[in-house]
């Protein structure tokens, strides 16, 4: 199942438990996650921040990096799923091409890219993307998303947006708004249903693009 957060980072930042929740529980597949012991819990997630982070050395220990083992099929998959490829292959050295330390020599795109194919290497059950999308043109996150649709449809997707055109198509959209829900389902639902939802979808998205 796919759901789409659009909204705060803080939450999506809940479940590696880079933050403790202070009250209530988080579950996955109904365990508190805290009862989990923290390496056996981020094995299960590949998350992807809103800045995508790079490595100093090539960019197959980059995308590597989360899952060492990963065969070099599993590393090209992944690659081409984010739509890494055409870039890595156009370089003289591809997989083996150097990363400096933060990805100073790659553009922020591909630097996202290469984030992206990392937790794909990982084969998670769950994946966060936080807000991870913002540096890609329209036609990358449209075909990466597509991509991305058909590897996952036994994980759980979590993306935190920016762009309503990344999310038209969820399964489930949750609306924040001063870190309160306003708003729960589809697209179709939620512009029936949810005025702020409206208001930034008509802000971003002309009636007939949205229709």
């Amino acid at each position: 199942m796919e759901v789409q957060v659009h909204g705060k980072s803080t939450i999506v930042n809940l479940i590696p438990r880079f933050y403790d929740v202070t009250g209530g529980e988080l579950r996955i597949d109904g365990v508190n996650i805290k009862e989990v012991p923290q390496k056996e819990l981020r094995a299960k997630i590949g998350f992807v921040p809103q800045k995508g982070m790079l490595f100093s050395g090539t960019i197959a220990s980059n995308i590597k990096y989360g899952n060492p083992e990963a065969s070099e099929e599993q590393m090209k998959f992944a690659a081409r799923i984010a739509q890494a490829e055409e870039f890595i292959n156009n370089k003289e050295e591809t997989y083996d091409s150097p990363i400096s330390q933060g990805g100073t020599n790659v553009s922020g795109g591909q630097k996202q890219r290469l984030s992206i194919a990392r937790a794909i290497a990982i084969d998670p059950e769950i994946f966060v993307f936080d807000d991870s999308f913002s540096a890609l043109d329209l036609k990358t996150d449209v075909n990466l998303r597509n991509a991305l649709a058909k590897e996952t449809k036994n994980k759980t997707v979590i993306i935190v947006a920016q762009r309503i055109s990344t999310i038209l198509n969820a399964d489930q959209i949750i609306v924040l708004e001063e870190g309160k829900m306003v708003g729960k389902g589809t697209h179709e639902e939620l512009m029936k249903s949810c005025e702020p939802y409206r208001e930034i979808a008509l802000s971003q998205l002309g009636e007939e693009e949205l229709e």
